[in-house]
């Protein structure tokens, strides 16, 4: 009796596991999402204020250098054929409280370089 419980056993293993990709799991986003079109909206010198408005709140800002904001985002997927996992960043550097720099994962606008006040 014990050897056909170690074979159903044995063979209910088998099948699960060849099941497995059967199991919905979901993916897992987490941080700031951004859009591209969002991101060109960013020009040098820019407040904070407008920063917060076109990109909204970063997820940290760092404790020690409150100039200094960093947008993440983590995408954690549940299964493979929906993609590979995958990070974007973005860093906006201030002086002054406006934006001296930006850099990360994103391609900036040809006009960042231009003031909105020009």
């Amino acid at each position: 009796m014990k050897l056909y419980q170690l074979i159903f056993l044995l063979g209910f293993a088998a099948t699960s596991v060849g099941c497995a990709d059967w199991i919905y799991r979901i993916d897992v986003p987490q941080g700031n999402f951004l859009d591209e079109r969002d991101v060109k909206k960013l020009r040098i010198g820019m407040t904070k204020e407008q920063v917060v408005y076109v990109l909204g709140r970063p997820v940290v800002q760092d404790s020690f250098d409150h100039d200094t904001w960093y947008y993440v985002y983590d995408m954690k997927r549940g299964m493979e054929k929906r993609g590979k996992d995958f990070q974007k960043r973005l860093i906006i550097d201030f002086e002054g409280d406006k934006v001296a720099s930006v850099e990360g994962d994103f391609e900036l606008s040809e006009d960042f370089n231009t003031p909105l006040d020009e």
